[in-house]
């Protein structure tokens, strides 16, 4: 995990003790660009992908990539028995939105909620400054 975290440029917000050993492992093949916005557009978002309880991968459709870094934790947000719910008005999801973590089983029972932060745009990992925006 200390590889993956330095590889990611760990000088942010987000410490290496606060993420799972699963999200620094798949977010070591990016890395952060401190770029960050308030909104994506929903129409482009291909996937949002739960890493752990604290942090989602927002995949977009002209391939860009995001890190969200919730407010609180989503419990069991990256469970294969969960899916992500959420509900907006207009076409943008934006940070401060809540997010509700439903459990597949049984009646759809509300796991966890929380509410997403900002958008940090990522690049692949050796894209460096010649990454199209």
């Amino acid at each position: 995990m200390a590889a993956a975290a330095a590889a990611l440029g760990m000088a942010s917000a987000v410490s290496a003790q606060d993420m799972s050993d699963a999200a620094a492992e798949r977010l070591a093949q990016f890395e952060r660009t401190g770029e960050t916005r308030t909104c994506v557009n929903l129409t482009q978002v291909r996937s949002i992908q739960p890493l752990d309880d604290s942090h989602f991968l927002i995949e977009m459709r002209n391939r860009d990539t995001y890190l969200n870094v919730v407010n609180g934790r989503c419990s069991r947000a990256a469970s294969s028995s969960t899916y992500l719910q959420y509900s907006i008005t207009g076409s943008q999801l934006c940070r401060g939105e809540i997010v509700n973590v439903i459990d597949n089983g049984g009646q759809g029972m509300l796991s966890g909620s929380c509410s997403l932060g900002g958008f940090e745009r990522l690049t692949q990992a050796g894209e460096g400054d010649s990454a199209s925006r």
